[in-house]
């Protein structure tokens, strides 16, 4: 069966790390060694007016952030790697943490200089609670930044991870020499110059040899073959079965900018990383060499193309084989649909593809069907879990700026809360419209993409919330449900699944609501 081996040959990552720390340059140059893209794009210099291919939302380039996952696509080696770029920001971290739920592995990046950064960990931890594989690249190496040891020490510790380094920088910064690489044994030298085409490597099989000392000097040569030796007495062997049960993580050095250790990442990723990987719903384990497809929606981007309303469902292919104009059954409306212009995705070209196998990405014009976390089968029910939606830590009220936009407005914030930018409550009390998000920074896109994508204008007001609490609906009858939903009202909003939701305005409150209605059950993610 063909299918069987197009389904092996693909390799679907993530790429994680706090902003800043060269997550979006990696993936750029990845691109590049996969032959995908002739010229690199670097986020921040205004010299070269190109932006990184995958921020292609305008409020990216200006800001020189990344503020949606974007999906790229590119062949090396007869291995087809997809990856999803993911904001670092962690006023985006809910749609970083949806992306986990479509990768199959992941690359952590980290900056020689900063360390491990509070939102690293975050991301970190949702990697362990599923076992992702994780290989991590500490980026930066031609500036002055953190021994290398005691990055390795720090990885360990706040990540709570296993590591093993696969290669090792020759100094760093003003005497970075360059880079020898353990799993193949040979050395790659640093020149500074950030083209294509990097010096050829040197394979040196004896670390012993004059050779080394003439290459990169006498006092370069003993530091590495001391640091070698500490790497050797340290830490594990690498073992492969290990790192894919999540239990042993590989380190690379190198600096994205310049185009240094990439292709040692890209090497050993290509031949230990994962193939598409089971993935466990609600009725069953789902392997992906089944026959039958199946699919779920973890995300939803409105407007890719300002010119077309459009909207894009991204949905990552779990099993099977997804073909074009073929009927497929929505789980959730329990209606089979037909797509006629599936796309695969590069950066922002789009191709319509005839068929996509298990461990790709596609992306499905939608027209109002989906929700994040719908799944798409050849006729079984199946519903994949593990897409919450979490309590938002900000809320404001929305006001139209602009009376006769009302209609764009309300079409502008339905569609972007489908896209799960942020989330809607609806006060009980007076109808009022709340907007809840995970960080601050969302505001100002949402008003910003309001404005240029829909042609309306939104103002904001404080409004005084903790926490949002989902109610559970199960006590709906009792007489204390009653009572609380009598007592609490103008605290109470519905969701847009028309969940009731309490809008505690302090911890206190929270507790004291608690002890007062023991019976009545509150969630703090959607999905319970």
């Amino acid at each position: 069966m063909s299918f069987i081996k197009e389904i092996n040959r693909r390799r679907t990552f993530g790429i994680i790390s706090h902003p800043d720390a060269g997550k979006t340059t990696l993936t750029e140059k990845l691109l590049l060694f996969g032959g995908a893209i002739q010229e690199a794009g670097a986020v921040k210099s205004n010299k070269i007016k190109k932006g990184a291919t995958s921020d292609f939302m305008e409020i990216e380039r200006q800001r020189g952030i990344s503020v949606a996952t974007s999906v790229l696509a590119f062949e090396y080696d007869g291995i087809k790697i997809n990856i999803l770029d993911t904001p670092g920001h962690k006023d985006f971290a809910e749609d970083t943490f949806r992306t986990l739920t479509a990768v199959d592995s992941v690359i952590v990046v980290i900056d020689v200089a900063k360390g491990v950064e509070e939102q690293t960990e975050k991301l970190v931890e949702v990697c362990r609670m599923r076992n992702i594989p994780i290989i991590i690249f500490i980026n930066k190496m031609d500036r002055e930044g953190k021994d290398a040891f005691d990055l390795l020490d720090e990885v360990e510790q706040k990540l709570g991870l296993k590591v093993v380094p696969l290669s090792f920088p020759i100094g760093m910064g003003y005497d970075f020499k360059g880079i020898y690489n353990i799993w193949e044994k040979n050395i790659n030298l640093f020149s500074g110059d950030s083209r294509k085409n990097i010096e050829e490597t040197i394979e040196i099989s004896d670390l012993e040899s004059p050779q080394l000392n003439k290459i990169i000097g006498d006092k370069a040569a003993i530091t590495l073959r001391e640091n070698l030796e500490l790497v050797h007495g340290i830490y594990p062997e690498f073992d492969k079965q290990e790192y894919l049960n999540g239990h042993l993580q590989p380190v690379f050095f190198g600096s994205a900018l310049n185009n240094f250790g990439v292709r040692e990442l890209l090497d050993c990723f290509v031949e230990i990383a994962p193939k598409p990987r089971p993935k466990q719903s609600e009725e069953r384990l789902i392997k992906p060499d089944e026959d039958k497809f199946t699919g779920f929606v973890f995300k939803i981007h409105a407007n890719m193309d300002p010119n077309h309303r459009d909207r894009l469902a991204f949905v990552k292919i779990v099993s099977g084989v997804f073909k074009r104009n073929t009927p497929y059954l929505h789980v959730r409306q329990g209606k089979k649909l037909k797509f006629s212009s599936p796309n695969a995705f590069f950066a922002e070209k789009k191709e319509i593809v005839d068929i996509s196998y298990a461990g790709d990405i596609v992306g499905l014009h939608d027209t109002g069907n989906f929700k994040i976390g719908d799944t798409l089968t050849e006729g079984e029910v199946i519903n994949y879990k593990g897409v919450p939606s979490f309590s938002p830590e900000h809320f404001r009220y929305i006001n139209n700026a602009d009376p006769l936009k009302s209609k764009q407005l309300f079409k502008g914030i339905d569609q972007l809360m489908d896209e799960g930018v942020a989330q809607l409550f609806t006060l009980e009390l007076n109808g009022r419209k709340v907007i809840g998000t995970v960080g601050a920074l969302q505001y100002e896109v949402i008003q910003y993409r309001l404005e240029h994508e829909y042609g309306a204008k939104c103002t904001y007001e404080n409004l005084n919330v903790y926490k949002a609490c989902w109610v559970d609906p199960k006590e709906s009858k009792s007489e204390e449900y009653k009572e609380f939903v009598r007592v609490k009202q103008r605290y109470l909003a519905k969701d847009k699944q028309n969940q009731l939701v309490f809008l505690a305005d302090s911890a206190f409150s929270l507790q004291m609501t608690q002890q007062k209605y023991p019976s009545i059950k509150f969630h703090f993610t959607s999905e319970f």
